[in-house]
């Protein structure tokens, strides 16, 4: 078992955020197993359920200790000044030994919030493929609630399984029919009163192009699985238009829920890359809804970085402020080159007061991970 477990965290190493060539042979025998894998509790929640806000309290961070340990050292480093790090790893002492190295800005002195969770897993994108969290009674009780994950990665999709042992939490899934659902971390973001975004990637891959899913669902299908097991409110599931040039076509790559009323929103130059689509859309949200307290929402904007070459997607790889992630009063940003991070962590933090708004250098990635960890 630990050889095969070593073997995965290997292959690891090389496999991307979006679908690799080598992976499209293994959909259907990824999904004809996942009938076979369901787990957690697989109906709806007999109580009224309420799916967590972006930057609500965290008691623990989750990251899996893969590709690019530079940038995983960087984000242990802030993130233990909040609360837990879980890294979930095949061999604890490597991973000690990185963080009490030299490199990567020199050894964390502070391991005592850092725990291990020796487990099989396939890829680094936590975010993507880990647990979503929700409440009984407002706030009065914790679970976890996974989605089946959109990849034929079936170590990473069972993986919440795990979690939620370690952490003694139950945990909710729509794994099987007939409230199957197929979903994704970096497509979806709520604002803990019901209402959520996403692009239209979620019907896409619940509709009858889809290639995992067993149930076929339309719009209001899957409105009524996120209201059954996450509690988004009718008419409150706010879906957009996918990017032409984002070939995962995750919201979180170009915008941003920072509170209930403010969207932080990837700038690129007018009439450039996927910035004439992400306009659109922002104008349907705009003219269609308010925040939940019934106010306009405001609109932060922040540019999206080019490459050193200046060239922006589908030329280059992604790169964005908009991909971040609270952790309580922390929030950790991807940076790139300071020509753009001068500017974009100012307009974050000018946006976050009270917030403590820390970069992390992932220019050397080609893309962002730090909210996908």
């Amino acid at each position: 078992i630990a050889l095969a477990i070593s073997a995965f965290a290997t292959q690891a190493q090389d496999l991307p955020h979006q679908l690799a060539p080598h992976e499209v042979p293994l959909i259907p025998a990824y999904k004809e197993g996942l009938a076979a894998s369901a787990r957690g509790i697989t109906t709806p929640p007999p109580f009224a359920v309420r799916t967590m806000a972006e930057w609500e309290e965290v008691q623990t961070l989750v990251i899996t200790w893969t590709s690019f340990p530079g940038i995983l050292k960087q984000i242990v480093r802030y993130a233990v000044d909040e609360c837990e790090v879980m890294i979930v790893c095949d061999d604890q002492a490597a991973v000690l030994s990185t963080l009490q190295n030299s490199s990567n800005g020199g050894p964390i002195a502070n391991l005592d919030n850092v725990t291990f969770l020796e487990a099989p897993y396939n890829s680094i994108w936590m975010r993507d493929y880990g647990p979503e969290c929700i409440y009984k009674n407002e706030v009065d009780s914790l679970f976890l609630l996974d989605w089946i994950y959109n990849r034929p990665r079936p170590l990473d999709n069972a993986l919440s399984d795990e979690i939620a042992t370690a952490k003694n939490i139950g945990i909710y899934s729509t794994t099987a029919a007939p409230w199957d659902l197929v979903h994704t971390g970096g497509n979806f973001m709520a604002d803990g009163f019901g209402t959520a975004f996403s692009s239209n990637l979620v019907l896409d891959e619940n509709g009858p192009n889809g290639d995992y899913n067993t149930t076929i669902r339309d719009a209001a299908g899957v409105d009524n699985v996120m209201q059954q097991f996450m509690g988004i409110s009718p008419g409150r599931y706010i879906k957009m238009t996918t990017l032409p040039y984002d070939g995962i076509h995750h919201i979180d790559m170009h915008m941003k829920l920072i509170d209930e009323e403010t969207l932080v929103i990837g700038q690129f130059p007018a009439g450039q890359s996927d910035g004439p689509q992400i306009e659109t859309n922002l104008a349907g949200i705009l003219s269609n809804y308010n925040s939940v307290f019934g106010t306009p929402y405001r609109i932060v904007r922040v540019p999206m970085p080019s490459s050193t070459g200046g060239a922006y997607p589908p030329s280059a790889s992604y790169r964005t402020y908009a991909n971040n992630i609270f952790i309580n009063k922390t929030v950790l940003v991807p940076t790139y080159r300071e020509q753009y991070d001068t500017t974009g962590l100012r307009i974050l933090r000018e946006s976050l007061p009270g917030y403590r708004v820390i970069g992390i250098d992932c220019d050397d990635s080609g893309n962002n991970i730090i909210s996908q960890s």
